[in-house]
């Protein structure tokens, strides 16, 4: 079942002591019983002035028992967690912390917000008052660093009175599964691309003619020579004459999104301050993402601008085995499927079974269809398995091949070489990348649209080559 939304839902619990002995002095009592020893001093010169210091300690320790004491119990205190939006890379995400206080004392809390290394590299540490019976909310902001499903625990709480010389600890059991979503295009991201697949989708209805496609067009009176299975009966009864549907060439269109999930995917690149990451605060370190991450952000605002064209959209990410597997449909549910099925690949560590895919995706996609294959080549001898892979689907579809490239491998293939170490390295990186030219220039040749993309500049190139397979009307 396909929840309602993408973000998790909110999670409340009242708070549990977190252990039988879940009290403690603050270092500022601390302070002041160290401060006792400065009472010693009189001693030396009057004995019964050296009586000072346990007497204050005792005043100390009383008083912190007593602020202890009235501090609220655990069970008097709630907590709850919300989130304002889906986490996604590339994107901050906002998530809210409430704390209700059913006691008499105003307390200054201490909320640790147990979230794994995958949603924020650094220990999420809030602080908050919260007075009788009046929820205080505080909020703070988490740079998802990895996709999939994840758990958030806990909720600790360290709460203290003003006075503050005495300390409680509990937690509130927020435990929760969490899925970080791929990096989610804008609106205003998309805009240019939806505007010319509207300018496109105008120029192919004015092209359009009625034909043998099985799209319905319109309807009209029954003359002699239309076939009997195209009269519509309930429009028949309505007018009292027969009336028979017209249909045109199809608009939609099947398209294909194939995922390499293989150990070539998990390579990681630096991702660049571009849009939705412009909007994460300076402080938030830049993160570094896998192939397979750029991959599925690509595929996602490929899946929106296909639905948005009138295609239907099918996923195939595989590696040994399939991973996910959708099969072509169109709509808003059809496009949350899409986007829950990529927050759930993960790339293997292990090469990818091309030719097994290739035989899934015949035997699901009989008919000629759009098919975007994103994937890399692995340095062999031979001829990559996922060349011969390719080639099978040019029997019969339309096939926009990306191989992507490593950023580092062509700054050292560019870079001019200062000694002998770099030079052979340099030599090494010119090789690689002449022989993957060679193999997509032979693709090419076989009637494959072939792309060498760095992972950035991957999203923008495979909108534009969709609109232009569009325009062309190529499939």
């Amino acid at each position: 079942m396909i929840k309602p939304s993408l973000q998790p839902g909110p999670m409340k619990a009242d708070c549990v002591p977190r252990r039988r002995w879940a009290f403690g002095l603050t270092g500022r009592s601390v302070g002041l019983l160290i401060a006792g020893f400065f009472l010693l001093i009189p001693g030396f010169w009057d004995s019964q002035l050296s009586y000072a210091m346990p007497a204050w300690d005792l005043l100390v320790l009383l008083a912190a028992f007593l602020d202890g004491w009235r501090l609220p119990r655990a069970a008097d205190l709630s907590a709850a967690r919300s989130w304002t939006n889906a986490p996604a890379l590339d994107s901050e995400t906002e998530i809210e912390l409430i704390v209700e206080n059913r006691g008499r004392v105003i307390v200054e809390c201490q909320l640790d917000d147990d979230l794994p290394p995958a949603l924020t590299a650094q220990p999420a540490t809030q602080r908050l008052t919260v007075f009788p019976n009046a929820p205080a909310t505080v909020r703070y902001k988490i740079a998802p660093q990895e996709r999939g499903d994840w758990d958030a625990h806990r909720l600790y709480i360290a709460y203290r009175s003003p006075l503050g010389l005495a300390e409680r600890w509990a937690f509130a059991p927020l435990d929760q599964p969490v899925r970080v979503y791929p990096a989610l295009r804008t609106g205003e991201e998309q805009k240019l691309f939806l505007a010319r697949s509207r300018q496109i989708d105008l120029q192919l209805r004015q092209a359009r003619q009625r034909g043998l496609g099985r799209d319905f067009e319109s309807l009209r009176e029954y003359r002699e020579g239309d076939d009997l299975r195209d009269i519509c009966w309930t429009a028949t009864a309505r007018r009292g004459t027969p009336i028979t549907r017209q249909y045109q060439t199809e608009r939609s269109q099947p398209v294909w999104i194939v995922l390499d999930c293989g150990r070539l995917m998990r390579s990681k690149v630096q991702a660049l301050p571009s849009g939705n990451l412009a909007q994460v605060s300076a402080a938030l370190v830049m993160p570094t993402h896998s192939k397979l991450d750029f991959a599925c952000t690509t595929a996602v605002s490929l899946a929106q601008l296909a639905l948005y064209s009138g295609d239907r959209v099918g996923l195939l990410a595989y590696g040994q085995g399939t991973q996910q597997r959708l099969l072509p449909g169109r709509g808003a549910s059809h496009l949350r499927q899409m986007i829950e099925s990529l927050a759930q690949v993960g790339a293997e560590g292990s090469e990818a079974d091309h030719l097994r895919a290739t035989a899934v995706l015949n035997r699901l996609q009989p008919r000629r269809s759009l098919i975007l294959w994103i994937t890399d080549l692995a340095e062999t001898a031979m001829r990559p398995e996922v060349i011969d892979g390719a080639v099978q689907l040019l029997r019969r579809h339309v096939l926009l091949f990306v191989a992507m490239a490593q950023p580092e491998v062509e700054k050292i293939a560019q870079a001019r070489p200062k000694n002998v170490e770099q030079m052979f390295r340099a030599a090494a990186a010119q090789e690689m990348a002449g022989r993957r030219e060679v193999l997509l220039a032979r693709l090419h040749e076989q009637g494959a649209l072939t792309l060498d993309l760095n992972p950035e500049a991957l999203t923008s190139t495979v909108l534009n080559r969709y609109l232009t397979v569009k325009e062309r009307a190529m499939v």
